[in-house]
């Protein structure tokens, strides 16, 4: 058994969740926030069989879509702020991690 955490930006989460449950993969869904841009996530926990991982990254790879943003950084100068040109950054996609587990117990 696998613990698989991905997280995605909250534009494809719907369309993910939806692919989840068609094809009965059974995940918990988590609002988070982004460290870079400070954007809205959604990670999802999914506890799966090893024969299905790559089924589940399959799913979370065509509903995980890159998008460029501008985004306009601060950059501080001897203590004050001063704002700069937008920058463009590409964003979303999905950060995947794929972990052994040990044991599972169902109460």
């Amino acid at each position: 058994m696998k613990l698989i955490l991905a997280v995605v930006q909250d534009k494809d989460a719907a369309a993910l969740s939806k692919k989840f449950i068609e094809n009965d993969v059974r995940a918990t869904k988590l609002a988070t926030s982004g460290g870079f841009l400070k954007a809205g996530n959604t990670t999802f926990i999914i506890g799966i069989e090893d024969d299905r991982v790559s089924d589940v990254m399959e799913i979370i790879k065509e509903s995980s879509h890159t998008r460029e943003q501008y985004v306009s950084p601060s950059i501080s100068s001897r203590g004050s702020a001063m704002m700069s040109e937008p920058v463009k950054v590409t964003v979303g996609g999905a950060t995947v991690f794929v972990l052994p587990v040990e044991e599972f117990k169902h109460f």
